[in-house]
């Protein structure tokens, strides 16, 4: 009988044969006790001192992975050769144009009460995706590998991931394929610090700003984009020596496949007591997550406008993807951004996911919201449409 494979890829990192799967919510201690983990935290996963969303409670996992190598320079199609989406017209958005429109109304009107500045609203887009049955009556997992090569190709992103791991492992599933370009957090080791003592660097690179072109950019994607990179060093600080977070980039614009961002790039160095203690990755989490560019400021208002607001999950949209190297000490999780998410559901049969929004301010303008939110889709959702 053919062995289910599991597999992985992000950052140069290419991952085969998943050995266990542990919830961080749970255990994220786990992840300094050696061997390389990818992770996938859906966005109301509760690590943040804020709990879960709205009252939805997401989840948080990883995978050990037992071959750990480098990652091919151009990712390899899966065994069915190319990738077969859903049909671009079955595609369904959890809010339509004027429920959408009325969010960011209502967030622009809690913003003029002073009860939040800035508010990131999304919807979720899903269509029907069943590629046959298996022998025992499931569902045939769709071909990750193969979309991850279609958007290496037609979208390439500095943090592209894709995690599969089938259910016939036996380990939790998970199937992600993303094309994000936001860096959520990356640690790795720097100079000696005091008594001799390593200095980890935590760093983390908030995009806030998006438009066809550079011109397009606007007074309020940079004003948007200061109060997140500020809102993301206060967030470092929580766990960073004092004084030792700094933005070493500000407002730098980005070029992507259709479309510009507006990024800024901020560092510090983990305070001692962080740095080699065994519950590392529950303070960092519990400090950082949700990401602020995806939640808002202040980040527990504006999570609680958005469990109000947001009919759906997120799920993983908006969360964390990425690897954990216990051994080395380093890690590098992507936001997950323009991420595509498959699940068998009980009552909807085989669905594709994938998320889309926008950062909403008193200088939000409800259907330029819209139109970002469709700018940020459209070319992805081409893609892995058929």
């Amino acid at each position: 009988m053919h062995e289910p494979t599991s597999w992985a890829t992000f950052a140069g990192r290419h991952a085969r044969r998943a050995v266990e799967c542990v919830d961080l919510v749970a255990e994220p201690e786990r992840l300094t006790a050696g061997g390389t983990w990818f992770v996938v935290a859906d966005f109301e996963a509760p690590l943040g001192t804020d709990g879960a969303v709205g009252g939805r409670r997401g989840t948080a996992r990883a995978w050990r992975f037992a071959e750990v190598g480098p990652a091919p320079a151009t990712p390899e199609p899966g065994p069915g050769g190319r990738w077969r989406g859903p049909v671009s017209s079955t595609w369904r958005s959890s809010m339509d144009r004027d429920t959408y429109e009325r969010a960011v109304t209502h967030v622009r009107d809690r913003v003029r009460a002073g009860d939040v500045y800035q508010v990131n609203v999304c919807r979720v887009l899903s269509a029907p995706l069943a590629v046959g049955a298996t022998p025992t009556g499931g569902l045939v997992e769709p071909d990750a590998a193969a979309l991850a090569a279609r958007l290496a190709s037609g979208n390439p992103a500095p943090h592209a991931a894709a995690i599969h791991v089938p259910a016939a492992t036996g380990l939790d599933p998970v199937w992600v394929v993303s094309a994000s370009p936001e860096l959520y957090l990356a640690l790795d080791g720097g100079g000696a610090g005091p008594g001799g003592v390593r200095a980890r660097r935590l760093a983390s690179g908030p995009i806030k700003g998006t438009a066809r072109t550079v011109d397009g950019l606007t007074l309020k994607d940079r004003a948007e984009n200061v109060m997140i990179t500020d809102l993301v060093r206060n967030d470092l600080q929580r766990v960073c020596r004092p004084g030792s977070v700094e933005v070493t980039d500000l407002l730098a614009v980005e070029e992507h496949p259709g479309l510009v961002h507006l990024v800024s790039r901020v560092r510090g160095a983990l305070a001692d007591d962080v740095a080699g203690a065994p519950d590392l990755w529950r303070r960092v989490l519990a400090a950082t997550f949700p990401p602020g560019s995806v939640s808002g400021a202040p980040k527990s208002s504006a999570l609680r406008l958005v469990g109000e607001l947001e009919p759906v999950p997120r799920g993983p949209y908006c969360g964390a993807v990425g690897w954990v190297d216990a051994d080395a000490g380093r890690a590098e999780l992507a936001v997950g951004i323009r991420t595509f998410w498959w699940t068998d559901d009980e009552h909807e049969g085989g669905v594709l996911r994938f998320g889309t929004g926008a950062g909403i301010t008193w200088g939000s303008d409800p259907a330029a919201e819209w139109a970002e939110t469709e700018l940020k889709a459209a070319r992805l959702v081409g893609l892995a449409s058929s």
